[in-house]
C-alpha cells in the first residue's frame, strides 16, 4: 500500500514532467551549405557573414526588415535636413557592447569613418560614398553630412556592412566579433558550427532563443538526413534537390518557398578577351536557355531575370526577351565576331548546387553553339581570392544577393570589368534623387543598358526554400537582406 508521502512524491514528479514538457525549448540548430570566411561583415563580401550576424551579433543605425523595409535598431529616430544632405540620428541610450563596453555616438563615428577611409577593407564601400563627414552632437546625437542627397541612405545604413562597431574591438571581429545584437558570440569549430547564445542585458525586445548553432553543412547529399532526423531544426536556404517532394509531404516540416535578392548571373569578365567583344557575349546570352538552367538548378525553383534586378522590386523590367534562347542567332553572332569554330575558356564553379549543377547545364548549352568550357570547382575563399579580388577568370556563375545592387555595374575596378559612361551616369543621377517614381524611371534605363550589352548572362532569381520544423515560427519567408534573423524565432507547443 502506497504512502501519503509516494502518493505525493509520485503526484510532484508527474507534475514536473507535464510541466517539462509543455516548456518550449530555447535552443536551435540552423543548417548553413557555406562556412564563413570570418565574421566581421564589415570587411568582406561573403553573403555567409551576414547569414550568421546580421541582427544576431551586430546591428547597425538602421536595419532592414523581413519586407525589405528600413526600421529604427541602434538609431531610435533622425531627422532630415530641408535640403536632405544632414542626417541627425537619436541613438538609443543605455546599449552595451557584448564585451560591457558602452554603445556612443563616437562609436558611430568611428565606425562610419573606418568604412570611408581609404585603406578600408569594406566590400561594399560605395555605400558611404555620398558621407562628406560625421560630428559627434553628445553620446546619443550624431550627425552625418552627405555631399549631396542620397535617397537610399537610411537603406544603405541598413546593410551588414554599415553595421556598428567599437574601436575597442574592431581589429578581433573576424574571429570573434562583439556586437550589440540580442545573440553574443561564443565560439567557433571551423568547419562544423558556429555558436550563439543571449546575450544578458540587450537593449531591446528579449529573444525566445537561448542557444543557436549554425551548423555548417556544405554536402548538399547530408542536408537531408540531417533535418530528417532532428539534427537540424532549420535550414532558411535548403539544398534539397529532389528530395524536396518527400519532405513537403512530412508534417513535421514547414517549406516556404520565398525569394531572394539573388541575381544568379553567368558573370563575364569584360575587360578580357573575347568577351570584351560585344558580339560574343551576346551570342553567350542568346546561347543560354534559362528555363533548361532553373529546371537543374538542384532545387527546379527559380524566376528568370533578363538584367540584375529582382523581380520582387517595383522598378523592375522583364527583359528576358533581350536575348531569347537562339542557338542559331548565337552561332552567327560568334561568326560576326570571328570566332566561326568556336573557341574554348574556363568556367570557375564555386560550392553551392546552383553553379556546380547549373555550370554542367551553361557548359552544354554553350559547347552546342561551339564555346567549350572546362569546369574548375573553387572554394568559396579561392573564388573569393582569384574571381572576386583578382579577376583571374574568364566565366563563373554566382549569386550576387546583396539588395538593390544593380550599382555595381558603375564600379572602376569591379570584377566584371565593365565600363560605360552611359550607365555610370545613370547610377550617378539615381545617387542624388529622392523621389521615389523617378528613382524607378533611372533603375529602369539601368537596367535596359546593362541588359543591351550583355554584360553578364543574367539567369534567374535565386529562390529561397525554407524547411523548418513545424513548431518553429518567425522564420523569414523571403530573403531582402543575406541574413538568418532569429530575433523573434520561437518554439511553439
Amino acid at each position: 500500500m502506497k504512502t501519503a508521502k509516494s502518493v505525493l512524491a509520485a503526484v510532484a514528479f508527474a507534475l514536473a514532467s507535464t510541466t517539462a514538457s509543455l516548456a518550449a525549448r530555447t535552443d536551435i540548430v540552423v543548417g548553413v551549405v557555406l562556412e564563413p570566411p570570418h565574421l566581421d561583415p564589415t570587411a568582406g563580401a561573403a553573403a555567409a557573414i551576414d547569414e550568421v550576424v546580421y541582427a544576431n551579433v551586430f546591428e547597425g543605425l538602421t536595419r532592414i526588415g523581413s519586407g525589405g523595409e528600413v526600421r529604427p535598431a541602434l538609431a531610435e529616430s533622425w531627422e532630415i535636413s530641408d535640403d536632405g544632405k544632414t542626417y541627425t540620428f537619436k541613438l538609443r541610450s543605455g546599449v552595451k557592447f557584448h564585451d560591457g563596453t558602452d554603445f556612443t555616438a563616437d562609436d558611430v563615428k568611428f565606425s562610419l569613418d573606418r568604412a570611408m577611409a581609404e585603406e578600408s577593407t569594406n566590400a561594399q564601400k560605395g555605400l558611404f560614398a555620398a558621407i562628406d563627414s560625421v560630428e559627434v552632437v553628445d553620446p546619443t546625437t550624431v550627425k552625418v553630412m552627405l555631399k549631396n542627397p542620397q535617397g537610399s541612405f537610411l537603406y544603405n545604413m541598413g546593410w551588414g556592412d554599415a553595421v556598428i562597431v567599437a574601436p575597442e574591438s574592431a581589429e578581433g571581429n573576424k574571429e570573434k566579433p562583439v556586437g550589440t545584437g540580442p545573440f553574443k558570440f561564443d565560439e567557433w569549430a571551423k568547419g562544423s558550427a558556429i555558436r550563439l547564445s543571449k546575450a544578458d542585458g540587450y537593449w531591446g525586445d528579449a529573444v525566445a532563443l537561448d542557444k543557436v548553432e549554425f551548423r555548417i553543412i556544405p554536402d548538399a547529399a547530408a542536408a537531408v538526413p540531417a533535418l530528417l532526423t532532428g539534427d537540424v531544426h532549420a535550414f532558411p536556404n535548403m539544398p534539397a534537390g529532389d528530395a524536396l517532394p518527400q519532405i513537403q509531404a512530412d508534417p513535421r516540416f514547414e517549406v516556404v518557398i520565398g525569394s531572394t535578392e539573388g541575381e544568379t548571373i553567368l558573370s563575364t569578365n569584360n575587360g578580357k578577351e573575347p568577351f570584351n567583344n560585344l558580339k560574343v557575349r551576346q551570342a553567350i546570352a542568346h546561347a543560354l536557355d534559362r528555363e533548361a538552367i532553373i529546371a537543374g538548378n538542384g532545387s527546379g525553383y527559380g524566376t528568370p531575370i533578363g538584367s540584375h534586378f529582382s523581380p520582387g522590386n517595383e522598378a523592375y523590367v522583364d527583359l528576358t526577351g533581350t536575348y531569347p534562347h537562339d542557338v542559331e542567332k548565337a552561332k552567327a553572332l560568334l561568326k560576326e565576331a570571328g570566332f566561326e569554330n568556336g573557341f574554348s575558356a574556363t568556367l570557375k564553379l564555386p560550392p553551392p548546387s546552383y553553379a556546380r549543377d547549373g555550370g554542367q547545364i551553361v557548359a552544354s548549352q554553350l559547347r552546342e553553339v561551339g564555346i567549350e568550357l572546362e569546369l574548375i570547382p573553387v572554394e568559396w575563399a579561392q573564388w573569393l581570392d582569384q574571381v572576386f579580388k583578382a579577376k583571374d577568370y574568364d566565366l563563373t556563375i554566382v549569386s550576387h544577393t546583396e539588395p538593390n545592387d544593380i550599382g555595381i555595374y558603375a564600379r572602376d575596378d569591379y570584377y566584371f570589368a565593365y565600363d560605360n559612361p552611359d550607365f555610370d551616369a545613370v547610377i550617378a543621377e539615381l545617387d542624388v534623387t529622392s523621389d521615389q517614381a523617378k528613382r524607378n524611371e533611372l533603375y529602369k534605363k539601368a537596367q535596359e543598358i546593362i541588359a543591351k550589352d550583355a554584360v553578364n548572362g543574367f539567369m534567374f532569381q535565386l529562390p529561397k526554400i525554407g524547411v523548418w520544423d513545424a513548431k518553429l515560427e518567425g522564420m523569414w519567408e523571403n530573403s531582402p537582406v543575406q541574413a538568418t534573423d532569429l530575433t523573434g524565432v520561437k518554439w511553439t507547443d
